[in-house]
């Protein structure tokens, strides 16, 4: 699964690496994103622009925004079947900007999950591939929301988990985000990422509290020589 990532650029950088216009927000460096909270996103309009939408897809058609905590994942494997999924990735496909995200290990004899951050060796931007929603309120006001899809593993996260989040080569953003794109070509590229072209260290247990979003959760543990008996 992917359930913490980063986006630590200023917003500059991140719309001078995917070619969009701003939208009404303002970004800052995020070192520890979490569901619920709110993410840039780019999506196809006239052109491809950057908005700001929150973690956990609630479909168009749910009774319960709740649905939200969820569906902060989607697995390739199943999009096209599940309904909370299938009408997005017809229609509602975005990037999800990062340069890096989370996973945890959970080891024997250690007292709590331990950590990894996972990012290109090349320390570049890049996006997952994600689908996006619009849920009316009650009120009649639009929430806009999206998913992360998920694969299997390569063999850099083998160990750790047995998912992870599909990273898509930049040859192939604009072709999830082409409306008019081929299904089984949208499918082709939902698959791992090469190893050989990550990499990943442990970080400290900072990151674990969703509330702590400060620059030292993406530092390598050996930053933290007090968590050190943890390991």
């Amino acid at each position: 699964m992917c359930g913490r990532y980063t986006l630590t650029p200023e917003q500059k950088k991140i719309q001078a690496e995917f070619k969009v216009k701003p939208g009404h927000y303002v970004h800052e460096p995020r070192y520890n994103i979490a569901p619920s909270q709110p993410a840039p996103v780019i999506v196809r309009e006239d052109e491809n622009v950057m908005k700001m939408m929150k973690w956990g897809l609630v479909p168009y058609w749910a009774k319960d925004p709740k649905i939200g905590f969820k569906l902060i994942n989607a697995r390739a494997e199943t999009i096209t079947e599940k309904p909370s999924f299938k009408t997005a990735f017809k229609k509602r496909r975005c990037l999800v900007p990062a340069d890096g995200f989370y996973e945890w290990e959970k080891g024997q004899g250690k007292r709590v999950k331990i950590p990894h951050r996972f990012v290109l060796n090349s320390g570049k931007l890049f996006s997952f591939a994600g689908l996006w929603d619009i849920w009316q309120t009650p009120e009649g006001k639009p929430l806009e929301t999206f998913t992360i899809i998920t694969t299997s593993p390569n063999e850099l996260m083998k160990p750790i988990h047995d998912r992870m989040p599909v990273i898509l080569h930049k040859e192939d953003e604009e072709l999830w985000l082409d409306p008019g794109a081929n299904e089984n070509a949208l499918l082709s590229i939902l698959k791992p990422f090469e190893s050989e072209l990550m990499e990943e260290y442990e970080v400290s247990i900072k990151v674990n509290s969703p509330r702590d979003d400060s620059p030292e959760c993406v530092n390598p543990t050996r930053n933290f020589p007090e968590q050190e008996p943890l390991l």
